[in-house]
């Protein structure tokens, strides 16, 4: 009874069009097809860092970053679905797939950005050790936010569990399960961080056949496994769906050249953050004051440049361009220079 052409008579008899190859052994019976983009464990995998990524087959991959770029937190109804199959958030997931890439720059913008606030608040209030080098002005700003969803599908495609019922008796059926057809369907949407358009949008999917006829049919067998996107079977489905998904949104955007954005590498940009000193964030058209008398508007963004007025304090300024070596570019009363950030605040 328990042989490969025994199981398909029976799968058969029960409305089943096909099946993967069955073992019979005599431990238990699982047959499990292997999802179309990977073999064993979930496609994604591996890991990433300023140096490059491993692990990261199946992806589309970007000789440099097209722009930095933000993942949406899924919404609560979301995760209590996918908590139906013992899965947690795919964001980490899809965090990991973007940076393997090298496509875009990842920002933390999820649950990390409350513990970065903290650090900011520490050193804004003088806690932080001194050289921390934290403040404001050195966050890369997303251009880009990426939404993503899932519906997650598995329909009964024959009741397996109940044809071996019937052939094996009453005990066999209560530990049998069933023949399942699976499918998950995903998407991806992209959008532009400064002007709020929606830019790109993709779908990715994954089918699987999968059978369980339980470990226990014949004795032994265990309880089942810990969830998750590597070692469920959904979880596995889920993740190879994200990663077609991905794929379908570099395409789009390395297709465009109006959509990528002038970022440096993540070695670079990681770097700069470290190195670039805090400043005040300043806006274009922000009215700034001197703290004190004497400040001095200079022609460029350097100590040792030609001073063109001394300032008094309480003197307004606007912010006419961007913040360059620690000093910011404003307009006076009398003309246009640099002063140096920590000598001027908002008025």
């Amino acid at each position: 009874m328990r042989n490969e052409r025994t199981w398909r008579a029976i799968l058969a008899g029960v409305g089943v069009a096909a099946i993967s190859t069955a073992i019979a052994a005599q431990g238990g019976v699982t047959t499990v097809t292997k999802p179309k983009q990977g073999q064993g464990g979930s496609v994604v995998q591996g890991g990433a860092g300023t140096s490059g990524s491993q692990g990261d087959s199946g992806l589309e991959h970007c000789e440099k970053p097209m722009g930095a770029i933000a993942v949406h937190e899924v919404q609560d109804e979301m995760l209590g679905y996918l908590r139906r199959y013992s899965l947690t958030s795919p964001i980490p997931l899809i965090r990991l797939m973007i940076q393997q890439s090298n496509c875009f720059i990842v920002v933390e913008r999820g649950v990390g950005m409350q513990n970065m606030a903290q650090e900011r608040q520490l050193a804004a209030s003088g806690q932080a050790r001194a050289g921390s080098n934290v403040g404001g002005g050195q966050m890369v700003a997303a251009d880009f936010v990426l939404t993503p969803g899932v519906v997650f599908s598995e329909n009964n495609a024959g009741g397996v569990g109940g044809g071996v019922a019937n052939y094996f008796g009453r005990t066999a059926g209560a530990v049998a399960g069933g023949l399942k057809f699976k499918e998950a369907q995903t998407s991806m949407l992209l959008a532009d961080t400064r002007s709020g358009v929606q830019v790109a949008a993709a779908e990715g999917s994954t089918k699987k056949a999968d059978l369980h006829l339980g470990g226990a049919l014949w004795g032994g067998g265990s309880a089942g496994s810990a969830g998750g996107y590597g070692n469920t079977n959904e979880g596995k489905i889920i993740a190879a769906a994200f990663m077609d998904n991905y794929n379908n949104i570099v395409k789009v955007v390395r297709g465009d050249a109006s959509l990528q954005r002038n970022v440096g590498t993540l070695k670079q940009e990681a770097a700069a953050g470290g190195t670039k000193k805090a400043s005040a964030v300043f806006n274009e058209g922000d009215v700034l004051t001197p703290k004190i008398a004497g400040v001095k508007l200079l022609s460029d963004a350097s100590d040792t440049s030609k001073a063109l007025a001394t300032l008094a304090r309480g003197e307004e300024l606007v912010v006419i361009g961007g913040d360059k070596d620690g000093f910011i570019n404003v307009q006076g009363t009398t003309a246009s220079g640099w002063v140096n950030i920590v000598l001027v605040q908002k008025r």
